[in-house]
């Protein structure tokens, strides 16, 4: 079977939707918080990628996650026609791909979803947002520890918070979820429905002692 050529379409899927764009995105988010505007909201982007013959696959997930109470999640995938394998480049382009997104949720997006909570922050509402970066600082355990600090400094600026290992998990569990499966054409249609995307984050809430940038 023939890869398709490289693309990097700007849209997102998961189990009850696919083609989506950041704008239905936001308003998928902004309908999951106003369900419930007393909650404690985390907004989390990250990344993972996995290299295949021929390619590497890349997987951005999109999570707003209801501590406690389940999360609204969806993904897109980028594929590059070559097998990377510095790990300082996939670590760089990882991130790269999360700000890409990060950059689409400015001021006015992010105060769109801070406000659904702001009236309940006295009762306990919150809303934050982060980066995982499927990094860790551990120079004995993870590769990718001397380029920590250059990733983290890059999200810092974005002025959203860099989370790495072990809690990176929407890069390193859901994320990697995806991209561990080598992309073929033939399978794209069916991707969706054979992964099938958990409504409830919490057994994705764990740590992942694997470093997948390796």
């Amino acid at each position: 079977m023939k890869l398709m050529a490289t693309t990097h379409p700007l849209e997102f899927r998961n189990t009850t939707e696919r083609g989506l764009s950041l704008n239905m995105v936001h308003e998928r988010i902004l309908h999951f918080m106003r369900l419930d505007t007393q909650a404690t909201y985390k907004f989390i982007i990250g990344t993972d990628c996995q290299v295949h013959p021929g390619h590497t696959k890349f997987i951005t997930g999109i999570v707003i996650q209801r501590m406690g109470k389940g999360a609204w999640a969806c993904y897109r995938q980028v594929i590059v026609q070559r097998a990377l394998h510095s790990i300082r480049e996939k670590l760089s382009m990882e991130t790269a791909l999360s700000e890409e997104i990060a950059m689409f949720f400015d001021e006015s997006k992010r105060r769109s979803m801070e406000d659904i909570v702001l009236p309940n922050v006295y009762q306990g509402a919150s809303f934050d947002m982060y980066i995982h970066i499927d990094a860790g600082d551990d120079r004995n355990k993870n590769r990718t520890a001397k380029y920590v600090q250059e990733m983290i400094s890059r999200v810092e600026t974005m002025g959203m918070v860099p989370v790495i290992k072990p809690d990176c998990y929407v890069a390193s569990s859901y994320a990697n979820r995806y991209s561990k499966t080598p992309f073929y054409s033939v399978y794209d249609s069916q991707e969706v429905m054979e992964n099938g995307l958990q409504d409830n984050m919490e057994p994705l809430v764990r740590s992942d002692p694997s470093d997948h940038s390796s």
